[in-house]
């Protein structure tokens, strides 16, 4: 699931400009569910709902140290929102979602990362991968544990964690910033990603891309030109 400004994404695509300076605060986040028949539907949708109305009733003028404790505020309240869901009902038992997106605040920009969905910034002819995964291949340098995730809100994860950086001197006239799933990365080499965006693919073409290789995952792809 996607969330652009005040706007939910799933099931389909959405295109917007969105202005800064025009603007106090707003987010793009992606959050990729799991848990069996709807539970990550649930757990997904929880979690971006939770996080728009947190930022929208955060106070002014937080400095990138106040905005990062809120954010971890945050992150245990809706990790106790997610497991009490699960054991008020079984059918949402061990629930849980991953969290990737970029925040405006105050005039800065950050990026933060909870679990194995991806950021990456294309440059001047080049991909490169800004989070981390938080994943056991991450861990281990190899391919031998698909999707397995060390960290993320909900699925009994009970020590979860964001990864969080403000990178407001680093967001450049022409980059392209992509958040996206692991059922993009999984399906489509960084290769084929920096092939695709240097053609000018949009986050359709992305998802298409990913389909026509095997698509086994949900995809969700946001794709973050900056003029």
């Amino acid at each position: 699931m996607i969330l652009i400004w005040d706007q939910y994404i799933r099931n389909n695509s959405y295109r917007t400009e969105i202005h800064p300076d025009s603007l106090d605060r707003f987010i793009i986040a992606v959050a990729d569910g799991m848990g069996g028949h709807n539970a990550g539907e649930v757990a997904s949708q929880e979690t971006l709902t939770n996080l728009h109305f947190f930022l929208n009733d955060m106070p002014v003028g937080l400095t990138p140290g106040g905005l990062n404790e809120m954010m971890i505020e945050w992150l245990n309240s809706i990790s106790k929102i997610i497991e009490s869901k699960g054991v008020s009902d079984p059918s949402l038992c061990e629930m849980g979602t991953t969290l990737v997106g970029i925040i405006y605040y105050n005039h800065m920009f950050y990026w933060l990362n909870c679990g194995d969905s991806r950021l990456y910034r294309y440059r001047d002819g080049h991909l490169k991968q800004l989070s981390t995964d938080h994943s056991l291949n991450s861990m281990t340098g190899t391919k031998k544990h698909s999707n397995i995730i060390t960290n993320c809100i909900g699925a009994g994860c009970h020590h979860s964690y964001i990864d969080m950086f403000e990178f407001t001197d680093d967001v450049l006239s022409g980059d392209t910033y992509v958040l996206c799933s692991d059922g993009l990365n999984d399906m489509v080499p960084d290769s084929q990603i920096e092939e695709l965006l240097a053609g000018g693919s949009d986050a359709n073409k992305l998802c298409q891309a990913a389909i026509d290789a095997g698509g086994f995952d949900n995809v969700s792809v946001c794709v973050i030109a900056v003029e």
